[in-house]
């Protein structure tokens, strides 16, 4: 006897909207720090502006915030190091915490990607109305919640 295979309105779903979205944003983004000669990814430009917001921070604090695993934020950060842009330093008090700074190269390439980004923004809400642009983080607000409130399993789902 044949399974019935579940079937799924990929059309009416949120989730490949989303990643379509997030696609688009992540290729224009990019494409904008490479047309203004900026030698960034959407990735790197991500932990200087958690930098940007509260330097200093540990090493496993930024992997926690930036969604990351350890072992690729730490492959990150090197790239990051080799560039000049940040440092990490050994924590005195615990030789086991690195924390992670901001250089002036640093800080001098974050603030040359704020007119690339408020660009990108303006393009991304074109035509969207106060209203909608509330609308939409909201929802995606309630979509974060969700995944934060409840553990994603497959187990308990088969």
């Amino acid at each position: 006897m044949k399974n019935e295979e579940e079937v799924i309105d990929f059309e009416r779903s949120i989730g490949p909207w989303i990643g379509k979205t997030v696609k688009m944003v992540d290729y224009h983004l990019q494409e904008a720090f490479d047309t203004a000669g900026l030698d960034i990814t959407k990735e790197q430009m991500i932990i200087l502006k958690k930098l940007h917001d509260e330097d200093g921070l540990p090493q496993n604090e930024l992997a926690l915030l930036t969604y990351r695993d350890k072992s690729s934020l730490a492959r990150l950060l090197a790239t990051m190091e080799r560039k000049e842009v940040i440092v990490r330093i050994q924590s005195k008090r615990d030789k086991r915490i690195n924390k992670v700074y901001l250089t002036e190269k640093g800080r001098l390439l974050f603030k040359n990607t704020r007119p690339v980004i408020k660009h990108i923004l303006e393009v991304m809400e074109n035509g969207i109305s106060d209203q909608e642009k509330h609308t939409i983080i909201e929802i995606l607000k309630k979509i974060q919640i969700n995944f934060e409130a409840k553990t994603v399993s497959l187990q308990n789902t088969l």
